[in-house]
């Protein structure tokens, strides 16, 4: 899509688990590709730790809404404590929540909600070193995903970036 374009209902899909100086570079890629686009954002997420929670800041910040994806009840409980509250302020800031029919936090919740934000995006952002999936529903299978549904995807990664 063409600079100030646009982009409704953008999905995210990311590495977790970043060094502080990759999150740091990917927040400011995505603030930049943010300030590109006009009108209306919803950013869908997660919000799980890493890219999900830097995006929905961002779109926050940018004057967007962001809806959350639940992917089972026991989502919250599997995330690393130290991001519980952030994700208790993101998620409080939602304008909306979906709530997957999944109990236990799992690849295949994960994936599961993945896939509803894909069928109800118009673009998936891939905060996505290249790399294959490290287990089922990683950003590699989102990303796979969006293009078996012609879901245009923007991929994020930025000069510097690493894993560990």
């Amino acid at each position: 899509m063409s600079e100030g374009t646009a982009l409704p209902r953008i999905a995210i899909s990311g590495h977790r688990g970043m060094p502080s100086e990759t999150e740091q570079l990917v927040d400011q890629a995505i603030r930049k590709l943010l300030a590109t686009t006009t009108g209306d954002i919803t950013g869908l997420s997660c919000l799980a730790d890493g890219a999900d929670q830097i995006f929905a800041r961002a779109v926050l910040d940018h004057g967007g809404a962001i809806e959350a994806i639940v992917p089972a009840r026991q989502y919250r409980d599997g995330l690393p404590e130290a991001v519980h509250a952030e994700y208790d302020r993101l998620f409080s800031a939602a304008s909306g929540v979906h709530t997957m029919d999944f109990t236990e936090s799992d690849s295949e919740a994960h994936m599961a909600a993945s896939a509803y934000m894909i069928r109800h995006a118009d673009e998936l952002w891939a905060v996505w070193d290249g790399q294959p999936a490290r287990g089922y529903g990683g950003t590699a299978d989102v990303v796979a995903h969006a293009r078996e549904h012609r879901v245009p995807i923007r991929i994020i990664w930025p000069d510097g970036a690493r894993r560990d």
